[in-house]
């Protein structure tokens, strides 16, 4: 597993680097997946997350590329943690993990 934080190229299942190319006409490897960034619970509420986040975002522009991410949307504090902090919602969307079960989720673009 990666680093928290860290932001990775867009992988197959990923919805959000899709999105942010077709809107932007660009490609898919002009952007970074911030992916699987997690803060325990008790160290939450001192402002981890933000600066883990803004860790992933720097590195991502450092190589050129627009970080973005997926999240699964019944993670309200997730959601919010990115809405704060300025990300855009660029759509909610239907993602098949299993044969039986789909679930929503919300992706996400950094500001520019």
């Amino acid at each position: 597993m990666p680093p928290a934080g860290r932001a990775l190229p867009a992988g197959e299942g990923d919805l959000a680097p899709t999105l942010w190319s077709e809107r932007n006409g660009a490609t898919r490897g002009m952007t970074a997946v911030v992916s699987r960034l997690f803060v325990a619970p008790q160290a939450r509420g001192h402002r981890i997350g933000a600066l883990l986040i803004g860790q992933a975002v720097e590195e991502a522009r450092r190589r050129g590329l627009h970080p973005v991410l997926d999240v699964v949307a019944s993670d309200a504090a997730a959601a919010a943690l990115y809405e704060r902090l300025g990300w855009k919602l660029m759509a909610t969307v239907e993602q098949q993990w299993i044969p039986r079960q789909t679930v929503a989720i919300r992706c996400y673009a950094a500001p520019s």
